[in-house]
Parts: C-alpha cells; structure tokens; sequence
C-alpha cells in the first residue's frame, strides 16, 4: 500500500500549520502592546477680591466667586513618551505664562517643554492678565495685584500636571462623538445692505443670514482604569466662552459641564473642555427673544453639551495602545497694516478723556500694539500631539475662526482630531482670508495680517501627516 500523502493534501496541511504558528507567535504572552498610562488632576486658581476681570474694554473688578476657576490637567504615557494637556479657566495664556509653566514641569516631571499644551477656556469672568496688548499693561494697585496673581499661575499649573503625573494609571481610552448643531451661532451675518453685521441682536430685520458655518461636533475622549473607573471625559466644542456675565468670578459653561457630568459617571472622574476655534462663533440665538446670558444660560448652554457628550458615549471606539508622538513649529505671521496717520490718531484717543465709540477703541488699540512691535513678526507656535493613526490634538494660539478649524478637520488623516485655540500664547483674533474683506470686529481687532490663519492650518496640516505617516512605521 502506498502511504504517502498527496501533494495537494500535503500542502493544505503545511499551510494550516503555518498559520497555527503565526497565531501562536501573534499571540505569545508577553508579546501584547501594554496598555496606556493616563493621569488627572486640577488646581484651583481663582483670583482674590478685586482682581481686574478679562473679556471688555471698559474696566471692572472682581467681587467675588460664583464658581472656582481651575487649571485641569492630563497626563497620557505610552511607556515610553508622555504628554501633557492642561486646560486652566482663563481669558487667554500670554506666552511667558507658559514659558514658565512648562519649565517648571520639565523639571519636576521629567516631560519635556515641548510635549506640553496650555491652552484656555476663554471665560470672560476670569481675571485680566498682560501680553499681548498695551490694553493689558495695567497701572497702580490694580495692575499690582494682576502682576502678582499672574506670577503664581506657573506654580499652580505645574502642580496640576505634577498630580497627574503622580496618579499615571493603566488605562483604557476610547473616542467618539456627537452632533450639536443648535447650541453654538454664528454671530457674522450678511445684512440688507450688502455689509456684514456683528452681533446685530435678536430678532434684528435686516439679517439675512451667517456668513458662514459653525462646527458642530462634540469631539470626546474618555478614559477609565482597567477596573472601569471613570478617569478623564476630555470634551472640545467650538463656542465662545462669554455667558455668565457680570462681575463675580465664573469658569462659565466649562464649569458648568464639570458639574453636571460628575454625578453621570463619578465625582472622581475630571472633566476637561477645549475651545475649538470659535473666534466667529457664540452662543447667542438671534431668532429666539429670551435673554440670554447670566449663570442660568451658562448652565443650560452646558446641560445641552453634555447630552451630546452622553450621546457620544454610547458610540465609543477604543483606541489602540500605540506611540504618542508631539510636534511643534513657529511660524512668523504678518503684521495688519496701519499707517502713521491711524498711529497718531490712536495715540490721541487713548490720552484723551472721551470715551470713543467701540470700534474706534478697538482699532486703536490695535495700531498701538502693532506699532509697539517696530516691524516685528507675531511668532505663532503650532503644536501637534498624535496617538498612533487614532487620535489627534492641535494647538494653535489665537482666537480662530471656525472655517480654519474646519478646514484642519477636513484634511487630517487621524480618525478623530481635537483643534485646541488659545493654546500656548493669545495673539488675538485670526479670521479667515474672506473675512478681511468683510469686515467687523474680529478683523478691525486682528494683529496678523490676512491670510495668516491658512498659514496656521497649512501649517498644522503638514505636521498631522507626517505624525500620521511615522505612526505606521
């Protein structure tokens, strides 16, 4: 009898066994991707009584606390890089703010200066610091007191990210997201007369429509221990942060959200929310009469957010233990052009006891900022931190408008991407390139020239993809 095997069975059976042995080899112990690391922890830094407050053009002091302020930290470890974010609950982080913040955290944690973000809610109850612009260089007792509170701020951001540090915990992390399309408003609008409008009130008759978009997406990021601890729900929305009002202390809806998604999955569990770029966009519904502004409309503005942030969480996808890469670039933006004659004029305004129209303050303000530089560029740090091919944070420094924001979005190849404003310094606003044709505040306001928010996006474009392509080495 012949017991040799066939040649064909012969061959089926080598290939079964090659792949028992792939499988065996794949899944060898010890051989699996250990899981991630992730920390949290926040520091109050709420300003004392009669801090000069942030957000206008005319002066008040503080009176008190409605709510604390926080800086509220993360710190994300893949065994072998960390990054940390740190979201405080302020107007904006002049750049030596964070230039001694991340010193302080290189040196009591070991991350790197560069592998740390700072970015702000931008509540416009928390207290005014300086940079930026001479509207900032506060004088006397209250200028004092500014300076000193702003010296402590490194301190106490450092202790938030050093906690966190501290608290590194094996972790799993997911992403999702929701649609919120009628919370936030675009607050530009094409008017009867062919011009564009800013905030042109409620029920106004000459509105025809916004002049653009706003980004609806309730971008998440949620952590929780291997043992299903609550951990981290990390939340981005673009909308500006001017609700509350008033002359009390208030972290505004950011602080709101905090509040109300405590009880949903745990008083341990922190809550963080970026600013996406919103430099256009608030929270004021023309076509709705009530009033809204006041802590009540910054609670409801925030009971609203986290219905979409429970929505989103019924739609997780986890993400894949894999290499944090970060990145970041300056890039030298333009000045906005002004001319000797706007100089003089500015300088006459501000010495002079007659309170100006608005806009003329605003655009007075700028010419003086901008001649105060003798030419110098605005250096605009663009940061890029990557989690494998999943996730995705850029920092960029200025108040943005949303179509740049978008844009970034529709051109990252990460599966989810959270564009941070207000991150690591505050240049002011940075419109659109259609937008300097148009007009309004947001333009009359900007130090950077036009074009200079596309050399932002082109900018963090680049740097996604070539953190996306490394991830797959």
């Amino acid at each position: 009898m012949d017991n040799r095997i066939p040649s064909r069975t012969l061959a089926l059976l080598l290939a079964v066994c090659c792949t028992i042995s792939f499988i065996a080899i794949e899944n060898a112990p010890g051989e699996e991707s250990a899981p991630m690391r992730l920390g949290v922890a926040s520091t109050v830094i709420s300003p004392p009584d009669g801090m000069p407050m942030a957000g206008y053009y005319s002066p008040r002091g503080s009176e008190g606390v409605l709510d604390d302020l926080y800086a509220k930290a993360t710190v994300i470890d893949d065994g072998e890089h960390r990054v940390a974010l740190v979201v405080c609950d302020l107007i904006g982080v002049p750049r030596p703010l964070v230039v001694e913040s991340r010193r302080l955290i290189a040196e009591r944690t070991n991350i790197p200066a560069e592998c740390v973000m700072i970015s702000a809610t931008h509540t416009h109850t928390g207290p005014s610091l300086g940079g930026g612009s001479l509207y900032n260089s506060l004088e006397g007792e209250a200028g004092d007191r500014a300076r000193q509170y702003e010296a402590s701020l490194p301190d106490l951001i450092a202790d938030a990210v050093v906690q966190a540090n501290e608290r590194l915990t094996p972790a799993q992390l997911e992403f999702s997201s929701a649609q919120e399309p009628d919370l936030a408003f675009v607050r530009r609008f094409w008017m009867r007369d062919g011009s564009v409008g800013w905030n042109p009130g409620r029920g106004n008759p000459n509105i025809i429509r916004p002049v653009g978009p706003i980004d609806p997406e309730v971008a998440v990021l949620y952590a929780e221990s291997l043992e299903g601890d609550p951990l981290l729900t990390y939340v981005s929305y673009a909308m500006h942060t001017d609700t509350t009002g008033g002359s009390l202390v208030s972290a505004d809806f950011p602080g709101a959200l905090g509040r109300i998604m405590a009880p949903i999955k745990g008083p341990e569990m922190l809550t963080i929310f970026a600013n996406g770029t919103c430099g256009d966009i608030n929270h004021v519904n023309v076509n709705w009469s009530d009033r809204q502004k006041g802590p009540g409309e910054a609670t409801r503005l925030a009971t609203i957010l986290a219905g979409a942030v429970c929505k989103a969480y019924m739609s997780p996808t986890s993400v894949v233990p894999a290499t944090l890469q970060s990145q970041s670039e300056i890039v030298q933006l333009p000045l906005a052009p002004v001319t000797e004659d706007e100089i003089a004029a500015a300088r006459e305004l501000v010495a002079s006891d007659v309170r100006a129209p608005f806009l003329e303050q605003v655009a007075a303000h700028k010419a003086l900022d901008i001649a105060a530089r003798n030419g110098q560029l605005i250096e605009a740090e663009v940061q890029v931190f990557a989690l494998g091919q999943d996730v995705a944070w850029v920092g960029l420094p200025g108040e943005v408008f949303v179509a740049i924001g978008l844009s970034i979005k529709a051109a990252s190849p990460f599966r989810q991407t959270h564009v941070v404003e207000l991150a690591n310094d505050k240049i002011g606003y940075v419109p659109s390139r259609s937008a300097y044709a148009e007009g309004q505040y947001e333009v009359i306001s900007a130090r950077c020239a036009e074009g200079s928010g596309e050399m932002l996006a082109t900018q963090a474009i680049e740097m996604l993809d070539a953190l996306y392509e490394a991830a797959a080495d």
